[in-house]
């Protein structure tokens, strides 16, 4: 005899694994997300749907973690909304940009919104106006106004209340004595380093 076995060779071990239980996998890619960073119900649906977890089971591990409040869309909304508006100074017009990009409801965004007001938008567009008009000094008046404005307006802020906002701070600015004209004060080194190119 050569030692072969006639027929079929019993399948290894290694060949044997299991097929992974949906729920399972569904439970361990939303624990991750949610170790990773807070997330909304919408992101993580996503999440499952491209990882290939059925619509069916990724709906009830998703009301599982809702009922036990592992996931909740109105507390991530609030959460963005006074981190992002503490940290870059976006409008409220901006945040529900992002809100509805990350599959928050118009209701629960708009509760959220509301925990700023007009007076909490005017002071950080005033606030991200004085940080960048420093940078600003050597440029003409109209230069700033220019760049001030549009730099508001990526932030969400409308063109009226960013007009304000501006001209107010330019105007302010010039009134206490560091116009906007005044040329740069160059050290000699690099005026002559300059005047070496």
């Amino acid at each position: 005899m050569d030692g072969r076995l006639d027929g079929p060779t019993p399948a290894s071990s290694a060949d044997e694994v299991p097929e992974a239980d949906p729920v399972s996998v569904a439970r361990s890619i939303v624990l991750r997300r949610l170790t990773a960073a807070p997330r909304t119900r919408a992101q993580l649906a996503d999440d499952l749907r491209r990882r290939a977890v059925p619509d069916d089971v990724a709906e009830q591990v998703l009301d599982r973690f809702t009922e036990v409040g592992l996931i909740d869309d109105q507390a991530f909304a609030s959460a963005w909304v006074r981190s992002r508006h503490a940290s870059r100074g976006l409008s409220r017009r901006a945040l529900a940009r992002e809100l509805r990009q990350k599959g928050v409801d118009d209701e629960l965004a708009a509760a959220a919104l509301d925990s700023l007001d007009e007076d909490d938008e005017r002071a950080a567009a005033q606030a991200l106006v004085a940080k960048r008009l420093a940078a600003l000094r050597g440029h003409d008046a109209q230069v700033q106004i220019r760049r001030l404005v549009a730099m508001l307006a990526r932030k969400g802020y409308s063109g009226a209340v960013a007009m304000q906002v501006v001209r107010t701070a330019v105007a302010e600015q010039a009134a206490s004595g560091s116009a906007a004209d005044v040329e740069p004060d160059f050290s000699p080194g690099l005026s002559r380093s300059l005047t070496d190119l």
